[in-house]
């Protein structure tokens, strides 16, 4: 069956570092470098969120962008918009999810579907850019 996707871009900043508490400050600094740093550091994040579906004849949406926008407020800007990721979000404290880039595009896609599920839209991709050199994206089949 045919589909159409849309993209919507979502900015924010938020800081944050990599630690599993299990490990020594010597382990963490290991594997993960300056983003161990105890003090954290921050990225000006660039997200972009794709979702697919069939093509609503009378309206000629895949989703609402009103809706979807409501949405990525809620789901995006509003979890992680000049936060603390480790300190701020739940699902990113120390001994939960560590806040990688890979890691954040995933939890933002299952937030996003999660919201659309009286739509017919699927969340099929989410690409979340640290950077202009670092980015991540999950994928899912529709």
């Amino acid at each position: 069956m045919p589909r159409t996707s849309l993209t919507r871009r979502v900015l924010f900043a938020a800081a944050h570092r990599y630690r599993r508490p299990d490990w020594s400050d010597a382990e963490n600094a290991a594997v993960f470098g300056a983003c161990a740093h105890p003090n954290f550091h921050g990225h000006s994040y660039i997200c972009d969120v794709t979702v697919a579906g069939p093509v609503d004849e009378e309206t000629g949406f895949v989703v609402d962008l009103g809706f979807l926008d409501q949405v990525l407020q809620r789901e995006v800007r509003e979890r992680f918009d000049h936060r603390n990721i480790n300190l701020d979000v739940p699902e990113f404290a120390d001994g939960a999810l560590i806040p990688t880039g890979e890691n954040m595009a995933r939890f933002i896609a299952e937030r996003v579907q999660i919201a659309l599920v009286r739509t017919s839209a699927l969340v099929i991709r989410v690409h979340l850019a640290e950077d202009a050199t670092l980015s991540s994206t999950y994928e899912l089949d529709a």
